[in-house]
């Protein structure tokens, strides 16, 4: 049985789609308009997303770390629209960590982009989360269990699906639709960064297609490539020797 209501048509809905310049996010909020979504698109830069959509969608521009400044947005979108029917929020960022070439300052950016700027965001949509409605979250299967490289990213994920999970629980009985977004590599701006091999990487559209797959489902957590997540989900179910054996044997550390 779904978690959520599965959604038969996309066709008029509304939909804001934060952390859309590039990448997932922007080939999610892409397909959505193909599909006959209204959407509206976030992210720090509008020049940006006017490049990326011009007039196709409604352009607002905001930044998850600020949270005055995305209940502002939020406003605009609902009012623009009368109610928003689904926030999706890809906002984040990546950078590569170990302990002995940790930066306290890079920490401190990524949760507060990736695990703060969620909390702003729930903050601002709390006005307009009423029965009917949904929000989802883009964490990472780097959540599932700690890898190497993932010092800082893995921890904020790790804590993204956790709080993807208590918000189900909270608001199931009132109606509003939970989802939890875990990729896999997906290829984009900040996985080119990486310098190690990505097993299973799918390119941006692939994973947007996914993506509203599991919507349409009605799923509650979306994850791909299942190849890849789904061995992910099996290896942090043995003893923890034994997790972290097969951990360095597959990464090579």
């Amino acid at each position: 049985m779904p978690l959520n209501p599965p959604i038969a048509s996309w066709q008029g809905r509304r939909v804001w789609v934060v952390g859309a310049s590039s990448g997932i996010g922007a080939e999610t909020a892409a397909l959505l308009q193909a599909r006959g979504a209204r959407v509206a698109v976030s992210a720090r830069s509008a020049e940006t997303l006017r490049t990326r959509f011009g007039a196709q969608a409604a352009i607002v521009p905001a930044d998850v770390t600020d949270a005055d400044g995305l209940r502002a947005a939020a406003r605009e979108v609902a009012s623009n629209w009368d109610g928003i029917d689904l926030t999706l929020n890809f906002a984040g960022t990546y950078q590569e960590m170990r302990p002995w070439t940790m930066n306290l300052g890079a920490v401190r950016h990524i949760v507060e982009l990736n695990l703060l700027g969620a909390f702003n965001l729930l903050a601002a949509l709390q006005p307009y989360l009423k029965e009917g409605t949904g929000l989802g979250f883009a964490a990472s299967v780097a959540g599932y269990g700690g890898l190497p490289n993932s010092l800082a990213y893995g921890a904020t994920k790790a804590a993204l699906i956790n709080l993807a999970q208590s918000l189900w629980l909270d608001y199931c009985a009132r109606g509003v639709a939970v989802y939890l977004i875990n990729p896999g590599f997906v290829a984009t701006p900040l996985t080119a960064k990486n310098r190690f091999p990505m097993p299973f990487i799918i390119p941006a559209a692939e994973a947007a297609r996914r993506t509203l797959a599991g919507l349409e489902r009605g799923a509650f957590e979306i994850h791909y490539p299942r190849r890849f997540s789904r061995l992910l989900k099996l290896l942090n179910l043995l003893p923890q020797g034994l997790y972290f054996r097969c951990v360095r044997r597959f990464t090579g550390i």
